[in-house]
């Protein structure tokens, strides 16, 4: 990013290091009541995976958000962080407003949707200057937010993408890991195909199909989109 906040071009290039793929499935948060934490995060409604005990102590339990290639991870034994100190812990969405809305339906105590008019103000507690109220103008993809914590303080930060920047996702392998967010993807393409039409100056009943699909495969990319 630069200093006003715009992607840098540059930033887009990702060489192939390794032959192999490292894959970020699971990452661990502190929490000081491991039943408690286990209610909120049931209470989300994310899947748990799984919680284990062992006799010296130890205890792991694991939820995965819904659509989420990653996993979290807490309990006895496991961090010797500081509770609440995991912040900033990205939760990418496809629709704010549905996301947070949903989250609040469930009892959490989340923000308002928010958009940043000074850098880095997404990652300031509640309540600080620098955030406008409602989502960014357009909707603008990576500049939407909505903030919640954990019963211990650790911090998660919902971000709206639509449009990835260039070079995040391999052009060539366009995928989805839920309905939903293919669902979202699809509403998108059709308002852009709509405004095709009319540049057009008719329907385009045939040719649909594969605008819609290079549609969704550009954006998800981060290239220029179809007009």
């Amino acid at each position: 990013m630069s200093s006003t906040g715009t992607p840098k071009d540059t930033a887009t290039e990702t060489p192939q290091a390794l032959g192999v793929d490292l894959k970020l499935e699971a990452f661990a948060i502190p929490v000081s009541d491991v039943d408690r934490a286990k209610k909120f995060y049931g209470d989300l409604g994310w899947r748990i995976d799984a919680d284990f005990a062992f006799d010296n102590g130890f205890r792991v339990v694991q939820f995965t958000p819904p659509g989420s290639g990653c996993s979290i991870q807490f309990g006895a034994k496991l961090t010797s962080a500081v509770p609440g100190s995991a912040q900033a812990l990205y939760l990418i969405v496809s629709d704010i407003e549905v996301a947070r809305d949903a989250l609040a339906a469930r009892g959490v105590n989340i923000s308002e949707v928010f958009h940043a008019s000074a850098p880095g103000a997404q990652f300031q507690p509640d309540g600080r200057s620098g955030r406008v109220s409602g989502p960014a103008p357009d909707h603008g993809s990576y500049r939407s937010y909505a903030t919640f914590s954990d019963p211990d303080g650790n911090r998660w930060l919902l971000q709206e993408v639509t449009a990835r920047l260039p070079g995040r996702v391999d052009a060539n392998h366009t995928t989805f890991i839920s309905a939903a967010e293919l669902a979202h993807a699809l509403r998108r393409a059709a308002a852009a195909h709509g405004e095709h039409e009319r540049r057009r100056g008719g329907p385009d009943p045939e040719g649909w199909p594969e605008w819609y699909a290079e549609y969704i495969a550009r954006e998800q990319a981060g290239k220029e989109l179809p007009s």
